[in-house]
């Protein structure tokens, strides 16, 4: 039974990197009631939820956000506060390789919630219509690429680059036009590069640390000079627990981490602390194993957020530098490879070497 003293959330996607840490942190740090919903595809792990699933606040369903029927069953069933908006396909060398996934997904799921989000919001009265909230999570990426100079504000023109990141820049406007023409009451979020434990192995962060230790090469796109803002996912899902329960209707709050960082300078500083934290046996550097592989098509140049509007109204900034961060998850995937060897058993390699610096 859910807890009728404490806030409900609908989270989708919470099986994924920034929605099981978020889970973890709505567990263990409030007294909020989770429903989980996640479809479990290839990046998505109950193993990341990190023993949350085990409280009896978390209530978990494998579900598809396009399946309107399952949707509108868990919103009934549960009568959510909020709707918080996680689950898409994040990858962009994946979306290159199959865009169609992304706009099922990230487009045509999004539509499907909102229409649900909808129906659930019109009948509601008093206090809890007063309260509810749909929190779309998408990411920077959506604004396309800057130059040398200049940061993305939450006024930024969208101009995305990849399949991936035009199917969220879709998602934010069906987002916003629910807002504007149905009244329903929603925040948006853009995020910058998420980085921390539990993420999946495909990704830079931890790609870079299994092959490392494992002696392989570490291939970084181009020359490694592509910029990105990189957020420590435990600051990320902060942010959004004060967005949603604290921003304003019909707003976008950009969330980055102050630490814009080329690819090569994250290569090179991961080294670092390898060198300190799992010397080579043979005691060379880490580094010596980096090498350039051919760039990929519509490779952003940089991104960088401006995230002073959600410090000036919500008081959010993060707490850990790039530095701090990186070494605590480092450290993380030293200590819990049985949980790398989990999530990837079954995956049959794909691009998995191939993600120099893409979305979390």
């Amino acid at each position: 039974m859910v807890n009728e003293m404490s806030e409900t959330v609908l989270l989708t996607g919470g099986a994924g990197f920034i929605g099981s840490a978020l889970v973890r942190y709505l567990i263990n740090s409030t007294d909020t009631t989770v429903v989980n919903v996640d479809k479990l595809t290839y990046a998505g792990s109950l193993h990341s939820l990190g023993g949350a699933d085990a409280s009896e606040r978390h209530h978990f369903h494998q579900e598809d956000i396009a399946d309107s029927e399952a949707m509108r069953r868990l919103v009934a069933q549960y009568k959510p506060d909020y709707i918080m908006h996680l689950a898409a396909e994040s990858h962009v060398d994946r979306s290159i390789d199959g865009p169609g996934e992304f706009i099922q997904t990230n487009i045509v799921g999004t539509y499907n919630l909102l229409e649900v989000a909808r129906e659930y919001y019109e009948q509601l009265e008093g206090d809890a219509k007063v309260k509810f909230k749909f929190h779309h999570i998408s990411t920077d990426e959506v604004y396309g690429s800057l130059g040398d100079t200049g940061l993305f504000t939450e006024t930024t023109r969208y101009k995305p680059n990849s399949p991936y990141s035009a199917s969220k820049a879709s998602s934010d406007h069906l987002v916003r036009a629910w807002n504007k023409t149905y009244k329903l009451p929603v925040v948006i979020s853009n995020c910058s590069n998420n980085y921390g434990p539990f993420q999946f192995p495909e990704k830079l962060v931890p790609l870079i640390i299994q092959k490392a230790i494992a002696g392989e090469p570490l291939p970084i796109y181009g020359k490694g000079d592509n910029v990105r803002d990189w957020l420590f996912v435990d600051d990320h899902v902060k942010a959004l627990w004060r967005i949603v329960t604290e921003g304003g209707n019909g707003e976008v709050y950009n969330v980055g981490g102050h630490n814009e960082k080329t690819n090569i300078e994250v290569v090179q500083t991961m080294c670092a602390i390898l060198d300190e934290l799992r010397p080579r046996a043979d005691g060379a550097a880490y580094v010596e194993q980096i090498t350039y592989v051919k760039d990929r098509p519509g490779h952003d140049r940089r991104y960088a957020i401006d995230a002073q509007k959600i410090a000036r109204e919500l008081n959010w900034t993060p707490e850990e530098t790039f530095e701090s961060g990186i070494k605590k998850t480092i450290q993380w995937y030293l200590d819990n490879s049985e949980w790398i060897a989990k999530v990837a058993g079954d995956y049959d390699g794909g691009r998995l070497g191939a993600s120099l610096g893409d979305k979390a």
